[in-house]
């Protein structure tokens, strides 16, 4: 038999020097500088202690960024995965028109966030945005108000943005896990006289278990860390009411507060990590009793 061939580990060299360059070194020289008053208005950098994350737990901003960003991860975590499921199951099949609509629901994936933005500023814009004009056109002329500037709508308008955006990428991820399933248990489930919904609850959706934890490990990833959409649509406004974390990280860095931003980035990657953990542990031991 031939003697199986180990290749020397200095071939990831390489990778791991682009690793360290990339992610390593920008991750504890971020940590180390939280910890300092680096700023645009001292060419010196003093070490300060915790007094950066005492300024930003005692600011109310904060409290109002933690409270946006968790509500906008939940509703769209929910939705987001409730359209993906419904649209895959609606999409099951390998016609022409099922091809199409799959093709169409995941187009605004591959669309840039920013350029979503944009697209949906004008949509939402409260005299020529054709949202307001359609409901003008059939009589709701109510419900015609000012979805980007009115605290009321603010953070509901971003989430219906997101939900347009994310629901297509949801969709792809249960399409592939409904191909897993083999047809003999639905057949089997069919003689044996199952409902739609008997066959979804007790074969399919327990069989999705492993899309489900991506689909719900990315979507609650990318809300938490959700910047470029709010950005465009409210730069965190009206006032705070759609303020979240990046877009009060990237508020103080513009200030030339660089350490203080720092130390509200490192509160979110620990905020991300914790959530993002806790939720895997849970999502894996429920795979395991399926």
């Amino acid at each position: 038999m031939r003697k199986q061939v180990r290749y020397p580990l200095y071939f990831i060299l390489p990778a791991l020097a682009v690793y360290a360059v990339l992610f390593v070194f920008p991750t504890f020289s971020g940590f180390m500088y939280s910890f300092t008053d680096w700023s645009s208005y001292s060419d010196e950098v003093n070490f300060i202690g915790l007094d950066n994350y005492r300024s930003l737990f005692s600011e109310g901003v904060l409290g109002l960024a933690i409270k946006n960003t968790l509500i906008y991860a939940l509703f769209v975590t929910i939705f987001v995965n409730v359209i993906g499921l419904m649209l895959a199951l609606m999409l099951n099949r390998n016609s022409r028109v099922g091809k199409f609509y799959r093709t169409a629901f995941y187009t605004p994936v591959v669309i840039a966030p920013l350029i979503v933005g944009y697209i949906f500023t004008a949509i939402y814009s409260p005299e020529q945005g054709i949202l307001n004009q359609i409901l003008r056109t059939i009589g709701l002329d109510y419900f015609a108000v000012d979805w980007l500037n009115d605290s009321r709508y603010a953070l509901l308008s971003i989430i219906m943005t997101e939900l347009w955006r994310g629901a297509g990428f949801a969709m792809v991820i249960y399409l592939a896990g409904l191909k897993t399933i083999p047809k003999d248990l639905l057949e089997q489930a069919d003689v044996d006289g199952a409902g739609a919904f008997s066959k979804f609850k007790n074969i399919t959706f327990p069989l999705l278990a492993p899309s489900f934890t991506v689909n719900f490990l990315l979507t609650i990833i990318t809300s938490l860390k959700v910047f470029e959409t709010v950005l465009v649509l409210t730069n965190g406004g009206p006032g705070y009411d759609t303020e979240v974390f990046n877009t009060l990280i990237f508020r103080n860095f513009s200030r030339g507060n660089w350490g203080y931003a720092t130390a509200s980035g490192l509160v979110l990657t620990v905020v991300v990590s914790v959530i993002a953990i806790t939720f895997l542990r849970i999502l894996r031991k429920r795979e395991v009793e399926m």
